[in-house]
Order: structure tokens, then C-alpha cells, then sequence
């Protein structure tokens, strides 16, 4: 009697589990953050790239312009990918290219624009990670589109050629 007690108990404690694990399994974690947010430009102040002037966001971010905030690092090779994309939109009046190099050292950052082109008008460091923190950057590259201080588009990871032309519209 106690055997088969103790055999019906494991079957149900082990069904019990099972049920808990598939319902997990059912249910996904992953956070897709939003990408059409239009919340406020993060205020910051940083130091200009290759310089000890330091620079505020609404010095950057002043004008009834379209900004597009591209977050990048020479380490990273999407970076690379992405590049040819910011260089064509460099070339549009429309838009005024901002750099955050994010986690990167300046020697490095320097070699990568001198071999593949300097897109930005103006470019920030982050040596620490913090800048990136404060937009809410979950690595790189990450590409913020601005307008009227508001965040109007986040694009997550590389831009490619769908999101190129995406930009493209947004800022005719």
C-alpha cells in the first residue's frame, strides 16, 4: 500500500511538473522593445569625440531637424555592415548624422573612420557604457531617428536596406 502510494504521488508530482515546464515553454520572455516610441531626447553631457570639450544634448539637438543617433563601435562588426547605409544618408540635408562610439577606445574608433569614412557630423564618446544607458541602448549599433526633441524611431541592431528606406520616408 505504502508503494503504491508512494509511486502515485511521484507520477503526479512529476505530471505537476511537467504541466509548469510546458506552460513556460508556451509563454515567451523575450522583450521586444518598442520601436515607434516618441518620448523625449535623454538629456546628457559628454565629451566630443577625440576632444576634452564637453558638448550637452540640447546643443546637439537644438533645431526643427531630423537627427538620426546611430550608437557604434569599431568592435563591432554589424557596425561595418550598417556603414555604407549611414554614408548615403550623410549625403541627405534632410538629416543630420549623430555618433555615440559606445565602449570604444579612440585609436580604434579613429582607424575604423579613416578606413571606411566619416559619416557624422558630430560625434560623442562613451567610454563607460552610461550615455548609452540613458537612451535605453541595448548594444550596437543601435540608430535613434529624432525630431522636435522626441525620439520618433528606434531601429535595433544594423541598418539594412528595408530600414534605410524606412528612414528615407520618415524624414521627406
Amino acid at each position: 500500500m505504502k508503494n503504491k502510494f508512494f509511486s502515485a504521488s511521484i507520477i503526479i508530482i512529476f505530471i505537476f511538473i511537467f504541466f509548469i515546464f510546458y506552460k513556460g515553454l508556451e509563454n515567451s520572455n523575450i522583450y521586444t522593445p518598442k520601436t515607434n516610441v516618441k518620448k523625449n531626447v535623454p538629456f546628457f553631457e559628454a565629451k566630443l569625440f577625440d576632444s576634452s570639450n564637453k558638448i550637452k544634448s540640447e546643443d546637439i539637438f537644438n533645431k526643427n531637424n531630423f537627427y538620426l543617433f546611430n550608437v557604434w563601435a569599431s568592435w563591432c562588426i554589424p557596425c561595418k555592415d550598417e556603414h555604407p547605409f549611414l554614408m548615403k544618408l550623410s549625403e541627405n540635408k534632410n538629416i543630420e548624422l549623430i555618433g555615440l562610439n559606445y565602449k570604444d577606445s579612440i585609436l580604434n574608433a579613429k582607424n575604423f573612420l579613416k578606413k571606411y569614412n566619416n559619416p557624422y557630423k558630430t560625434i560623442i564618446q562613451d567610454i563607460d557604457g552610461t550615455i548609452g544607458i540613458e537612451w535605453g541602448a541595448y548594444g550596437v549599433p543601435e540608430t535613434f531617428i529624432i525630431n522636435n526633441d522626441k525620439i520618433i524611431k528606434r531601429i535595433i541592431g544594423p541598418i539594412n536596406e528595408t530600414s534605410f528606406l524606412e528612414i528615407k520616408e520618415i524624414i521627406k
